[in-house]
């Protein structure tokens, strides 16, 4: 199983930042099981949202083609709760691209109220040629392409100069082994 901590994307520009959006609902689990009797969205899942956008918008710039995960979460400051009914405007912003990973700035907001900051550092992993996953993939790229392609990031992805991203930019298929 996994978790989806982004509905959909608002904006989304290559090598610069991203806008996400997250509904947050009495439907969810997690609203009951982390404070019984005062449902709120746990701040470690508004990380992950955030980390998640993060992710992305770092892994395009390895074509979505290589293993991008969080390295370390240097910074993080929360301001308020997030309750059912509200909605989490994740903003991601690069600071910096490196061989090795990306540093990228997050905020969280609800509405206008800021509700997180973070300062969140990403390692790309086999990018030096050195593959310590001996081949093997976290998940299989079709459901990455399938993700992309439900959160809207090809609907609303611009290149650095404004031209629309296209899905056919990035065969993920291209990179799945032959069995």
């Amino acid at each position: 199983m996994r978790w989806f901590w982004i509905d959909r994307f608002t904006e989304f520009v290559c090598g610069s930042h991203a806008v996400a959006l997250k509904g947050v609902s009495l439907s969810e689990d997690h609203m009951h099981e982390h404070m019984v009797g005062y449902p709120i969205m746990p701040n470690s899942l508004v990380t992950e949202g955030m980390a998640q956008a993060g992710g992305l918008l770092v892994s395009e710039q390895y074509g979505f083609g290589e293993l991008v995960v969080l390295g370390k979460l240097a910074k993080a400051k929360f301001h308020s709760c997030v309750r059912n009914g509200e909605t989490l405007t994740y903003r991601v912003e690069i600071e910096s691209v490196r061989e090795s990973g990306a540093a990228v700035t997050a905020t969280a907001h609800v509405g206008e109220r800021l509700h997180a900051e973070a300062l969140l550092f990403y390692a790309r992993i086999g990018g030096d040629g050195n593959d310590p996953l001996n081949g093997a993939k976290l998940f299989h790229p079709r459901d990455l392409q399938h993700w992309l392609s439900l959160v809207g990031v090809f609907e609303v992805g611009v290149r650095a100069d404004g031209t629309p991203m296209q899905e056919s930019d990035y065969p993920l298929e291209e990179s799945v082994p032959k069995s």
